[in-house]
């Protein structure tokens, strides 16, 4: 392997006559001011480590043909059919809480959208394709073990009904990379039903261009809330679509003990979709005040803190949208093109035009629609609350078997329980898996086993039973293999140092299915051995 600098420049690649996959280019389109034409890194000697035939089904590509020479130069972006340009988006982010105004595909393109059998726009995008405007003096490269965590994660998470992006394939590039070492590098290629987040619109915000914001936000509602064209006010229904949306996501990543990682506004999807698998981990012993990335200093994305951030980040999206939140959009069409010929007119120098009186109004126009779209705003967003509180509960008494039951009977149950889990740090996915058993059986079950003084349990657990769980419900929900953090490090570490992928496919065997208990697979439903010790994430950039 050679460790190689990727070629950057404008954008350019051996066309070819056709293509594997018909793209189309909507969101460059749409939004050209947010999309910079890049090509992607050469890369000499693709290879491919991981493709998800099942995703390839779904978009209606041939996975034959994706998989051969001439695919893997289409896929990492080397060999374009003619009308193909990839594009560096761009984009805003809260990292940490601090605003960073410009942060953008600094690793990643957008080769184009493809319309699925299913009807549904969906991106194909790269990660790892080289540098962009956006690097800020990165290199733009990825490696194996990341891109092959983002493979596992989405995969996993499709296989337990969260929404999240998913890989296509991951493509060893033959080059290395420079972190801490020199390690394999690799391309990831993602699919999401778009790669729109707050930062998108944060970005859009921060230009000033009213056009280009509502442009965004017209893009946005066709691929993701159609419904909100045929409000009266179609930014604030997809505002409010939105929110919703964000409080089903991170109640399904609580029901799990996912922790994200990263949870910045330029990770946060306007589609509802987990994006960016870096630094995420699950829980194994419960805790709730749990997070494992290196870089969260201070516990900012700690499990618990995941809905609280979550409506932080939606507090910055609707920032963002506040100029046309309050209005129709043919008043945010005229608003935007006011503001183009009074930018033209200061331009020109012959911005007095205007008398006093008509300036004096106009400015009390755009005051009175700023109070409107914060009024509006606020009681969209304090939703937020409720819906998370909703949709959480109602998970949480899926995962006992206790759908049947009134709220008010099952949420002394819950608590409970959870209580009893984090005095015990019990293992979250084994006990709630377990759990099924002594549903049917009682005393001497895999959930009791877990508490060192198991009469509380004992006292929960009759409580518990006296509602009457249904188990075959609770298998249903209740996963039995999650990727596992020790069991993901074991895959990545093989498939990195030694170029072995077989821990990576059991893995992967496991957690496609992972409701159905199999045999052979009881060390993937086992938690962590002692000597793994604490867990840390990287985010691999």
């Amino acid at each position: 392997m050679d460790v190689n600098t990727p070629t950057a420049g404008a954008p350019s690649s051996a066309p070819v006559s056709n293509s594997p996959i018909a793209l189309q280019h909507r969101f460059a389109t749409d939004v050209p001011e947010l999309a910079v034409p890049w090509r992607a890194a050469e890369v000499e000697h693709p290879r491919l480590l991981a493709f998800s035939d099942t995703l390839a089904d779904e978009l209606g590509v041939d996975a034959e043909a994706l998989s051969s020479e001439e695919g893997l130069a289409f896929l990492t972006g080397n060999r374009l059919p003619e009308g193909v340009t990839p594009v560096a988006q761009g984009y805003s982010g809260h990292q940490w809480g601090m605003y960073t105004p410009r942060l953008g595909d600094g690793r990643a393109l957008l080769l184009g959208e493809v319309t699925d059998r299913a009807g549904r726009l969906r991106d194909i995008h790269l990660k790892g394709s080289g540098a962009t405007p956006f690097s800020r003096g990165a290199d733009g490269l990825a490696a194996v073990g990341p891109m092959l965590r983002e493979f596992i994660m989405g995969e996993a998470f499709h296989a337990l009904g969260i929404p999240g992006t998913r890989a296509l394939a991951v493509i060893g590039t033959g080059r290395l990379v420079r972190r801490e070492g020199l390690e394999p590098g690799a391309l990831l290629v993602r699919v999401a039903s778009s790669h729109l987040r707050v930062g998108t619109f944060q970005y859009a915000s921060a230009s000033g261009n009213l056009e280009v914001l509502r442009r965004l936000a017209d893009h946005a509602i066709e691929r993701h809330a159609p419904e909100a064209a045929e409000a009266e006010h179609p930014y604030l229904a997809f505002y409010e679509h939105v929110v919703t949306a964000q409080a089903e996501l991170v109640a399904a990543w609580m029901h799990v003990g996912f922790v994200h990682g990263v949870m910045s506004t330029d990770n946060t999807t306007v589609s509802g979709e987990t994006i960016d698998f870096g630094p995420c981990a699950f829980l194994d012993a419960f805790d709730p005040g749990l997070w494992f990335s290196s870089i969260d200093q201070n516990g900012r994305y700690a499990y618990r803190q995941q809905p609280s951030i979550v409506q932080w980040n939606l507090a910055r999206f609707a920032e963002a949208l506040l100029p046309i939140l309050p209005l129709t959009r043919d008043e945010a069409i005229a608003a935007a093109a006011d503001a183009d010929a009074r930018a033209d007119a200061r331009e020109r120098g012959d911005e007095a035009a205007d008398d006093e009186g008509a300036e004096s109004e106009r400015r009390a126009d755009a005051e009175a629609r700023q109070i409107r779209a914060v009024e509006l705003a606020t009681a969209a967003l304090e939703r937020f609350g409720p819906q998370y509180a909703e949709t959480y509960e109602r998970g949480m008494r899926a995962k006992l078997g206790l759908a049947h039951v009134a709220l008010d009977d099952a949420r002394p149950v819950i608590t409970g329980v959870l209580d009893l889990m984090t005095a015990a740090r019990a293992d979250y996915t084994q006990f709630f898996r377990g759990l099924g058993a002594h549903a049917a059986s009682g005393r001497g079950t895999p959930a009791r086993s877990l508490f060192p003084e198991p009469e509380a349990f004992e006292r929960w657990a009759e409580r518990w039973r006296a509602l009457g769980p249904d188990r075959e419900a609770m298998d249903a929900v209740n996963p039995a293999y999650i990727p596992r953090n020790h069991l993901v490090e074991e895959a990545l570490a093989a498939a990195s140092d030694e170029a072995d992928l077989g821990p990576l496919e059991r893995l992967l065997a496991a957690v496609r299915q992972p409701f159905d208990v199999r045999p052979g697979l009881a060390r993937y439903a086992e938690p962590a051995p002692a000597d793994f010790g604490p867990y840390t994430t990287f985010c691999g950039t």
